[in-house]
This record gives C-alpha cells, structure tokens and sequence, in this order.
C-alpha cells in the first residue's frame, strides 16, 4: 500500500483514481500530477516503483496545498468570515447554507433533524363495553 504524504493509498485502484483520497487533490489535479511526473495514470497504486512515489509525491509538496494546511486554511478562513460578521460569516454561525440555498423545505443537511413540535401522546381509552342484549 503506498503512503504519500502520510496518506495510505488503496493499493487495488489505479493511481489517478487513488491520488483524490489525498484531501485537496481531484481528479483533474490527480491528472495533471501524474502527466509532470510522467507516470501512467492506467497504473495501479501498488505496482508504482519508490522513484515513482517520490516524483509524485514532491510534485504534490511544491505546488499544492493538501491535507492539515489546506483544511486549516479553510477553517481560517471561514473564523475570519465570522469574526468580521459578513452574510456568509452569520449563515455559518447559525448552521444555515452559505452559498444562497433556500431553506424553506430543504437544507437539512446543514439545519439537521427537524425539532418536533406539539408532540400528543393519546391518552389510552378503555375498549368500549357492549350493551348486555336478550
């Protein structure tokens, strides 16, 4: 199984497929790193020689940012957005779509589970009785 920057590859994959599980590399990205590396993408990740992983993997460290300093990045920047109390800065401090999305049906997946309200719990009746009949 190859590690590139500390990232364990799936060895059945081919490279250009596998290349994306490093976070901030996509397949375009993935494509573009392994034609500077000149490496066939058709290549799985487990017959890549050393040479190969250490091309790729210094192509990756020079002109990309991947992993812990991307996502650190990105959190910085969304704390910046909120601290500065921007539109998007409040929608995050208050779990809501950022990007323009209505909100009235959907958006659960950044509102979460729907609250339940007026919540009735029926009172348990006793079965009705049949009048004696003769």
């Amino acid at each position: 199984m190859p590690r590139i920057l500390a990232i364990d590859l799936p060895k059945e994959k081919r490279i250009e497929a596998a290349l994306p599980y490093i976070y901030g590399i996509g397949l375009s990205r993935s494509r573009l790193i392994l034609a500077q590396a000149q490496v066939s993408g058709d290549k799985r990740a487990k017959d890549l020689s050393e040479e190969e992983i250490s091309r790729i993997t210094s192509i990756i460290q020079k002109n990309f940012v991947t992993e812990g300093d991307l996502r650190r990045e990105v959190n910085e920047n969304i704390r910046r957005h909120m601290e500065m109390g921007t539109y998007r800065g409040l929608r995050h401090r208050k779990g809501l779509p950022v990007r323009g999305q209505g909100t009235r049906t959907n958006a659960r997946t950044r509102k979460g589970k729907k609250p339940v309200v007026g919540h009735i719990i029926k009172k348990e009746t006793p079965p009705a009785t049949k009048p004696a009949t003769k």
